[in-house]
């Protein structure tokens, strides 16, 4: 009899654990711009994902456009629509908070993707400090230890500022380089790493190497040494964007030489993974997850999987 009864009492935990699983019937994505082809690919990328555990799922993916009221009338709008999860590249890491807690009260998993945001349950993010290391050991390596680089900067969020660490640490073993500039804003864009670059060439005679934490001002920079009639100049990036695949396969933007890869499609299907096994009770021992990058050069773009490619 005493048998029976903890069979009994097994069935009913089992069958108690198994109403309790979440079923992910709809996803809010919320992100900087829908026609900044990172973003779409993030978004095909958590659609992919999602539609592997449900596919019934209801997958609402819109841009911001870099206006943060809209973002925050977005998470309102998803939580009146009652998701089940929210997918969010902030556009800021801190204002959001709030949002974020109320999202949460009404019951709704909330992963950060690219960026952090304060109070997100989880984040899934490129590894930034490594991304800047491979891109700036490759100056090194072309060098050989020896010669004047710049490290053009960009807005002062958590990407840029681990980007800037992880090249710097790779310079700072190498006493034959010397750092001409460090410290100058290029706004994230190609008419930012233009006008930048115009600056610094006027300054400096003797520029042998440039890393850019993406590759917009990667490709201004390049232009502005164009324009100036430079050449001899390595220049790499953060990014692995299509600009930038086109540029690494162009024999005439041949100081373009080296990217390193986020994959946005990937980055998203694991922020859906993750997110949709925190819902049902399998949280991931570190609440950030990230992300290795691979340096995209002239000599592999060609095996290169982009961000618009085909995915199974």
């Amino acid at each position: 009899m005493k048998r029976i009864l903890l069979a009994a009492v097994a069935a009913a935990a089992l069958s108690a654990g198994s109403a309790e699983a979440k079923e992910l019937k709809s996803i809010g994505i919320s992100l900087g711009s829908m026609g900044n082809p990172f973003f779409v690919a993030l978004a095909r990328g958590a659609e992919a994902e999602a539609k592997k555990i449900n596919p019934n799922v209801k997958v609402t993916a819109v841009g911001y456009d870099y206006d943060l009221n809209k973002q925050f009338t977005q998470i309102d709008n998803f939580i009146a629509a009652g998701v089940d999860m929210i997918l969010l590249n902030p556009g800021d890491p801190n204002a959001l908070e709030p949002a974020i807690k109320k999202a949460q009260a009404a019951g709704i998993m909330v992963v950060a993707v690219d960026t952090a945001a304060k109070g997100a349950d989880l984040t899934v993010t490129t590894d930034n400090v490594q991304a800047g290391q491979i891109a700036c050991q490759y100056i090194v390596d072309k060098l050989q230890g020896k010669g004047n680089v710049i490290i053009q900067n960009g807005p002062q969020v958590s990407a840029v500022i681990d980007r800037v660490k992880g090249c710097k640490e790779v310079f700072a073993k190498n006493s034959g380089l010397k750092v001409l500039s460090d410290d100058q804003d290029a706004k994230g864009s190609r008419e930012g790493g233009l006008q930048v670059m115009q600056s610094h060439l006027t300054r400096f005679p003797d520029i042998n190497a440039v890393f850019a934490i993406n590759d917009p001002q990667a490709i201004g920079t390049n232009l502005a040494a164009k324009q100036l009639n430079r050449s001899n100049i390595i220049i790499t990036s953060v990014d692995g964007a299509p600009d930038i695949e086109a540029a690494l396969k162009d024999a005439g933007s041949p100081m373009i030489q080296a990217s390193s890869s986020q994959d946005p499609y990937a980055m998203a299907q694991l922020a859906v993974k993750l997110g949709n096994d925190a819902m049902n009770g399998k949280k991931p021992e570190n609440a950030v997850t990230l992300m290795p990058s691979k340096l995209i050069t002239r000599d592999n773009v060609n095996q290169y999987q982009g961000w618009s490619a085909p995915r199974s």
